[in-house]
């Protein structure tokens, strides 16, 4: 650590940290079932010209619509873009109307008629609507509404972290129970296994005394933008509710819609998803699961993002392995210097070094590996692996 990161001298800590507001990076919110030491949480601040973007996890007042909690008074009556589908059988599917994505540039030329129908008819007997009563104080004030997909016939359902914990880290209802409607409408208890608020992404498990219908992941990978793709969901509580589009971006980056912290990548889409889509997949045209729906920006049309279902399968693989999501982890809390903030630092303490970018590091954590490299609370950081730096994300 001390090889690639090269500070400049250092000055009078303590004025640094009077005088600078210390920003919270790279926390995550963890739930575990099983083990309730790894909760922690995160306060993140969205910079003014990102407000119209926000993780449904974060209340953002007047620009982001949450599709988990519907509220008709504030929003009013919603026009719905979307259409409703049946349970279909697997024997009316057409492979030649399956309009896979192919790793070459030349085009398939089989989109027809009815491939979305059939790609929707795949995955619909999966999707799930899951509803959680609110209570305040014993009495029951309204529901909590989102969807999932079973993506094992043994019932394990993939939603939305968001959908399930609320902001203790686990969720409050009357009676504690989570309500699972499938398609066919059947009901199930549910039960929170894991969850991650970082990447907004949970699992949880119903039992069933037969096999339940699953739906097939798929590779987001192989995605394009003006790919075709569809999602679903129970919007409202309005079950098999599916919206069409195309995929806008493969990579959206979390810095791009003013999220702190972690990087973090979306698909984005301009498929209509509304107040309880949250958790819902977001499908091919094969009928593959390449997404999970997470939000949407209320202020614009079209514009939806989800999370791509090969960084789905590898928070999966952490939750089996050790029930949380595990991630580098560095103990420092940095802040970026502009110049305003470097103009006040000088008027503080004129022993503060003659720089023009850099990162400040006004907290570190005892015992963490910056601690343990040498890093300590009013240190710049100038370069990292002998390039120059100017902001967090570079590190």
């Amino acid at each position: 650590m001390s090889y690639f990161l090269s500070k400049l001298v250092r000055f009078n800590r303590s004025s640094v940290v009077g005088a600078v507001g210390i920003v919270s990076v790279g926390s995550t919110l963890l739930f575990s079932d099983d083990d309730t030491r790894f909760r922690t949480f995160v306060t993140a601040r969205l910079p003014l010209p990102s407000q119209d973007a926000s993780l449904l996890t974060l209340a953002v007042p007047n620009d982001l619509f949450p599709p988990h909690l519907p509220s008709f008074g504030q929003h009013g009556i919603l026009s719905l873009s979307s259409y409703r589908v049946g349970p279909g059988s697997s024997s009316d599917i057409s492979k030649e109307a399956s309009g896979a994505v192919h790793d070459g540039s030349k085009p398939c030329g089989c989109f027809g008629r009815d491939t979305i129908a059939n790609a929707a008819a795949k995955v619909g007997p999966a999707v799930v609507n899951i509803s959680i009563p609110q209570d305040f104080y014993g009495v029951t004030t309204g529901r909590s509404i989102g969807s999932g997909t079973i993506i094992d016939k043994d019932g394990t359902i993939l939603t939305c972290a968001h959908v399930v914990v609320d902001f203790h880290g686990s969720r409050s209802s009357s009676k504690g129970k989570i309500e699972v409607t499938l398609q066919d409408g059947r009901t199930f208890e549910g039960k929170v296994v894991n969850a991650d608020m970082h990447s907004d992404i949970a699992v949880v498990k119903i039992n069933s005394e037969t096999p339940l219908p699953d739906a097939k992941l798929g590779n987001s990978s192989r995605l394009r933008p003006g790919d075709w793709v569809i999602a679903m969901g129970c919007p409202l509580s309005l079950q098999n509710t599916v919206t069409a589009g195309i995929v806008s971006c493969v990579d959206r980056k979390s810095s791009d819609l003013g999220f702190s912290g972690l990087p973090r990548e979306y698909l984005q889409t301009d498929c209509a998803i509304n107040v309880g889509n949250s958790g819902g997949p977001l499908v091919n045209m094969d009928g593959e699961i390449v997404g999970v729906n997470i939000m949407k920006v209320l202020s614009a049309d079209g514009l939806g993002f989800s999370v791509p279902i090969n960084s789905v399968c590898k928070i999966i693989e952490h939750f089996k392995k050790s029930g949380r999501v595990i991630r580098p982890w560095l103990g420092l809390r940095m802040l970026d210097l502009n110049e305003m903030i470097i103009a006040q630092l000088k008027k503080k303490d004129a022993s503060f070094p003659n720089v023009s970018k850099g990162i400040l590091v006004p907290m570190v954590t005892p015992g963490s590996p910056g601690d343990r490299a040498g890093f300590c609370p009013g240190d710049v950081v100038i370069q990292f692996d002998g390039k120059p730096v100017e902001s967090m994300k570079e590190i």
